[in-house]
């Protein structure tokens, strides 16, 4: 059978498998950025980022390498589709056009939620997932093995949504304005977002405006609901369990291969799902070269080890960094952790709402200059965390660093990446992820942000 077949026999012999959420979660978050959307004067967008994508509809998949976009217009809708029972439309898969379009749409009626209405475009190898997990009005696939062919698709997509532009009935039908050029927003800056495909679409679509909107979702999923904050704190003890096993085992003569597959088999085992990051272990020199990691080297006596786990849950990561030692550590290791330690006290105390995120990395400043000079330092002390993909569980929402003038909000969620290198020497590093609350930051993580040997 085809691609299509295969789809259409998944919707009807399996369906949609339960989400981790429930339904008016993602209503909710939908509703929240077709808000954000009629904010900006638009009437469709093009979420292309995996996160995004399954952030606003459960679509899950560990290939996120290939091209994938989920389109949405605004809060108003469109007639396109008659309604019913699932999202299975079917798609074309040549680039010639979306057969059948819309019009044969079995739809979820999101549409008369305030949500708009919702389209999955995907590789044809990743018709299941797609059929399975996402809360979508209309799935359709374009062959993998000619991505070219998936602007042509989304430009029928598009049109028979009433937004192909002047050539098309119902131009501008929520943000423009009626006779207006559409106008649709891509993520620009975003990981996923293929020039490509931005530039095709741009072309066979001369009577629509492609407009930046990088940040939108973003703006939605920066602050948590009680049922993620849930997900963060199981993916927490998760975490934990891998930096556990991995610790037990750290002596002279360990390879750091093998603390890695401690750790990994640990959070597998505890129920933790494919990483957004593996697992991060160095030793000795290592550990003061920033994003390098293990590579088949022995922790020698004395040496530092450093571990930075993230297990996923539900794609929801909450990372952790512990560093020990095969010995005892030096003074120097123990005045640098005391001062991550001090920068730490100072970030949870700034860390709730209506400080800037700039005022907490300047108070956090004050605390790392005893060491500024000597230390290296990335200059950032926290960055979202929450539903991510491979290649990285950073969010990237918001970031706590100089210059960043937003405020704390309740239920925003940070890892605290407080790492301080020596260079060619050795690097600590200690964390927790935190939660923003109304007296301050709280850990979901249960760091003891110590530095001691081995063997306690």
């Amino acid at each position: 059978m085809d691609f299509h077949t295969y789809r259409d026999a998944l919707a009807e012999r399996i369906g949609r498998l339960p989400l981790p959420f429930e339904d008016a979660e993602y209503a909710r978050r939908r509703s929240a950025v077709a808000a954000a959307m009629a904010a900006r004067g638009l009437d469709g967008l093009l979420v292309t980022d995996a996160a995004d994508i399954c952030y606003l509809t459960g679509y899950n998949t560990f290939e996120v390498s290939v091209h994938t976009a989920l389109f949405l217009t605004g809060g108003g809708g469109s007639d396109a589709g008659d309604g019913g029972d699932g999202g299975d439309g079917d798609g074309g898969g040549d680039g010639a056009g979306a057969e059948g379009s819309a019009d044969n749409a079995r739809a979820n009626n999101s549409a008369d939620k305030g949500e708009g209405r919702a389209i999955l475009q995907v590789p044809s190898i990743e018709t299941g997932p797609a059929v399975t997990t996402a809360r979508v009005d209309d799935v359709f696939g374009y062959r993998w093995e000619e991505a070219d062919g998936a602007v042509g698709q989304m430009q029928a997509i598009i049109r028979d949504l009433g937004l192909g532009g002047s050539s098309g009935p119902g131009a501008g039908v929520s943000g423009s304005g009626a006779g207006a050029s559409p106008r649709i927003g891509t993520d620009n800056w975003g990981p996923a977002l293929r020039s490509g495909f931005r530039d095709g679409l741009a072309a066979v679509m001369p009577g629509v405006t492609l407009v930046d909107a990088s940040g939108l979702v973003d703006g939605a999923k920066i602050v948590k609901s009680e049922a993620e904050i849930a997900m963060l704190r199981q993916s927490a003890r998760i975490t934990e369990a891998g930096i556990a096993a991995a610790e037990a085992l750290i002596a002279p003569g360990v390879g750091d291969q093998q603390l890695a597959a401690s750790g990994s088999a640990a959070m597998l085992a505890a129920g933790g799902e494919f990483m957004s990051l593996q697992p991060i272990v160095t030793t000795g020199w290592r550990s003061s070269v920033i994003h390098c990691n293990h590579q088949r080297h022995e922790v020698a006596k004395d040496e530092l080890v450093f571990l930075e786990f993230g297990a996923a849950y539900h794609r929801y990561t909450a990372p952790m960094m512990r560093s020990r030692v095969a010995g005892q550590p030096t003074d120097e290791m123990r005045r640098v952790a005391g001062v991550i330690r001090d920068i730490y006290e100072a970030l949870i105390e700034h860390m709730r709402p209506g400080v800037t995120m700039d005022a907490a990395a300047a108070a956090a400043d004050q605390a790392l200059a005893p060491v500024a000079d000597r230390a290296f330092f990335s200059g950032v002390y926290g960055y979202t965390v929450g539903i991510q993909f491979p290649p990285s569980w950073v969010e990237g929402s918001g970031f706590i660093a100089r210059g960043i003038e937003r405020e704390f909000v309740e239920n925003m969620v940070f890892h605290l990446p407080l790492m301080l290198r020596i260079p060619g020497e050795w690097g600590i590093g200690m964390s927790n992820t935190v939660r923003v609350t109304a007296d301050g930051g709280e850990a979901i993580t249960n760091n003891d942000l110590a530095l001691v040997g081995a063997a306690g």
